[in-house]
């Protein structure tokens, strides 16, 4: 299939894509657009300067309160609660139930993986010898 063609307006302008391999990242300029920064436009001094102030502002993040990180846990904790509570639980006779069926249906598998190896084990000894 081929390209659908789009007329773009006159007044945006075709922005140039930097190699994707040379590409350190983007930064945010003061009018708060983005720009990409290409490796292959600078020096090398250039390019640790960039480097470093793009790993310093990925890491700077501000500091909760202690307090605030408290309130948020209880705040999670009561809403576990309240949502436990919506549970509809089952019986004990409902969980003994399904247990045994669990159960049940776990040795009666490995019994018959277990027929099933042993019978491949004694055909590729046959073959074997």
């Amino acid at each position: 299939m081929g390209k659908l063609l789009r007329k773009k307006p006159a007044d945006k302008k075709k922005k140039k894509k930097a190699d994707d391999d040379a590409t350190v990242g983007s930064t945010e300029s003061e009018t708060g657009e983005k720009k990409i920064i290409s490796l292959t436009d600078f020096s090398r001094d250039k390019k640790k300067q960039i480097a470093s102030k793009m790993r310093t502002t990925a890491v700077d993040k501000p500091v909760k309160p202690i307090n605030e990180k408290i309130e948020k846990w209880r705040q999670f904790l009561r809403e576990v609660k309240v949502e436990l509570k919506k549970v509809t639980w089952p019986s004990r006779a409902q969980t003994l139930g399904s247990t045994a069926v669990v159960i049940l249906l776990v040795m009666i598998i490995s019994l018959f993986l277990g027929l099933v190896d042993a019978g491949l084990n004694s055909v590729i000894r046959l073959v074997l010898h």
